[in-house]
């Protein structure tokens, strides 16, 4: 009688792990994999700015995930996390809607902002997914090299589709890079780093030769994308991570001002003559591969609309801007995006919305990330999720990251920040009582 009735008690949470596991790989899949892999960037509709926009699998799988994920989440005890600092995301999604309503294309806003929910809320129920922290790291594991297997089949056997062509139309000088079965050879190179943070982690709480593995492959795959940024911030935020984790006093300089340093020698060097005479000095292209026309292009435009910017996803790739007379001074009006995370939310949210998005992405989870761990070292799920959060904090000042839906970058970035909430909010810190009621999580 006591064995039937702990069958009993067993089977729903032995349905509840296989469930999350399913939904766990699904998600992640989905990120990093996509419906869409191995993209051909030789046909001319690459060029054109409204071909590519959807897809109908696309759409049916992010519905079908967000479905099953939102059911999982709302039924888990630990579901007030969920869309939290509800008041602060309530601010930024409002002032985004606002600012998309002015725009010239208020359905790409709306539509734009829908996905950023559903992603942010997917972000929030993936670390309510697994039961431990061991298996958390056993799924981390299977999903990576997934998607690591899809990488390297495409360079052995689709390397038309994988490694790039001289025949590209937007990038021929990129020929010879490996980008696998991502769009980009830039996407691949983060994607490695992100992979290799992944396999660290696998080595200290599930297998130590399958973590190496994953950390080896991901970092010989990065060698060859030609991401020359990715390659030398994989060793930086390593050692930035160690410093961070260690010495309190240094974390607001280096989040903060790491940020804010950047962005101003980076940005400022293609706006302010100084600056770009002293990245020079310092042997760095200061151009930043061709970036600097884009930034300068977006400084002028920004100026037009401070406070409101342009709307969600209302300015780059818009005919208007294409196909504008500005075209003949420069290509910069042919970008897909500013190329800076924290440039791209001026532009398209204005002023106001690039506040809320500093709060959301860095002064909040300076915050809890005090509140977690106070006494000793991080955990190892809380210094995965570190790593990850610098790195892109980092490498946004290149790239157009932030509320990005379909990247898993943005992905495992909103991740990161709800897994410094799970580890620093009240509700981790529960009564005993409450915490045995509650099912594990990673």
């Amino acid at each position: 009688m006591r064995s039937m009735v702990a069958q009993e008690v067993a089977a729903p949470d032995v349905d509840r792990n296989v469930v999350g596991a399913l939904l766990f790989l699904g998600i992640f899949l989905f990120f990093w994999v996509t419906t869409n892999p191995y993209v051909d960037l030789r046909g001319e509709a690459i060029l054109d700015p409204s071909a590519g926009n959807s897809n109908r699998l696309n759409q049916i799988v992010t519905l079908a995930l967000a479905g099953s994920m939102m059911i999982f989440g709302f039924l888990n005890p630990l579901r007030s996390i969920i869309l939290q600092p509800r008041g602060l995301l309530g601010l930024t999604f409002g002032w985004f809607l606002f600012t998309s309503l002015l725009s010239n294309y208020p359905f790409l806003g709306i539509k734009a902002l829908i996905l950023a929910i559903i992603t942010i809320v997917n972000a929030a129920i993936f670390l309510l997914l697994p039961a431990s922290e061991r298996q958390f790291g056993k799924l981390l594991a299977i999903g990576t090299l997934i998607m690591l297997g899809f990488a390297y089949f495409g360079v052995m056997f689709r390397p038309e589709l994988s490694i790039h062509q001289a025949s590209e139309l937007r990038e021929p000088t990129n020929a010879g890079f490996w980008r696998g079965h991502f769009a980009h050879k830039n996407s691949a190179a983060a994607a490695m780093v992100i992979a290799s943070f992944s396999g660290f982690f696998i080595m200290s709480v599930w297998s130590r030769v399958i973590g190496l593995a994953i950390v080896v492959l991901s970092c010989f795959f990065l060698m060859h994308t030609g991401g020359k940024t990715a390659s030398a911030m994989l060793p930086a935020v390593l050692l930035i991570a160690w410093f961070f984790e260690r010495y309190r006093m240094l974390r607001i300089p280096i989040a903060v001002g790491g940020v804010a340093a950047f962005n101003l020698i980076a940005v400022g060097s293609a706006v302010i003559k100084p600056f770009r005479e002293l990245v020079n000095s310092f042997g760095i292209d200061p151009t930043f591969t061709n970036r600097a026309d884009i930034w300068r292009f977006a400084f002028s435009a920004i100026s037009e609309r401070p406070i409101t910017g342009y709307g969600i996803n209302s300015f780059w790739q818009t005919k208007e801007i294409v196909y504008s007379g500005d075209s003949i001074a420069t290509w910069a009006t042919a970008a897909y995006n500013g190329h800076n995370s924290y440039l791209d939310i001026w532009l398209q949210t204005g002023l106001p919305g690039l506040i809320l998005t500093l709060f959301f992405v860095l002064f909040l989870p300076l915050r809890d990330l005090s509140r977690a761990d106070p006494e000793g070292s991080q955990s190892n799920v809380t210094r995965l999720f570190m790593r990850i959060w610098l790195y892109v904090l980092f490498n946004a000042g290149l790239e157009a990251i932030f509320f990005d839906s379909g990247s898993f970058m943005w992905f495992m970035f909103a991740v990161a920040l709800y897994s410094f909430r799970l580890r620093g909010a009240d509700l981790v810190n529960a009564p005993k009582a409450t915490a045995r009621r509650a099912p594990a999580h990673a």
